[in-house]
């Protein structure tokens, strides 16, 4: 008897295992959206820029914080549709090609996230107001996908 309780603590670590493996498993976050610095991993293409990626359900969003940790906004995309998401600073001021907006910021314009599906950038202005704007990545020229912020 006292062999069996023995091996107990094993068969119950064994199962753990089993059970919890999928948790584990790699891939894109699925928690932490909106929040300053995320358990994700920082996807950036630019230095100046903090981008996270979340995914749940086959939906994707793609959160852009500034280098303070200030989220200033986020996307959301499954399939072909992209749509801007009420969070951060900058969420009034996002560009999606099913969000057309008719402001037209001059500035600096820094591609901040590209992956198959879509490309986010960032235009920021001399008054250091900025706007997102996320188009498809096949997308050659933006002002032909959409008329946002051309």
């Amino acid at each position: 008897m006292r062999s069996a309780f023995r091996l107990l603590p094993l068969c119950f670590a064994a199962a753990l295992s089993v059970v919890a493996a999928p948790v584990f498993a790699q891939g894109p976050a699925s928690t932490g959206l909106g929040q300053a610095w995320p358990n994700a991993s920082d996807v950036s293409a630019s230095s100046a820029y903090h981008v996270f990626v979340f995914e749940r359900l086959g939906t994707r969003y793609v959160q852009v914080n500034d280098l303070q940790g200030n989220v200033r906004g986020a996307f959301a995309y499954g399939g072909k549709e992209i749509m801007g998401l009420p969070i951060g600073l900058d969420a009034t001021r996002v560009a999606t090609p099913s969000e057309r907006s008719a402001m037209r910021p001059t500035g600096t314009r820094t591609v901040v996230y590209r992956d198959d599906t879509i490309t986010i950038t960032v235009v920021t202005t001399p008054g250091g107001i900025m706007y997102l704007q996320a188009v498809p990545s096949d997308c050659k020229n933006p002002a032909e996908c959409s008329s946002t912020f051309q």
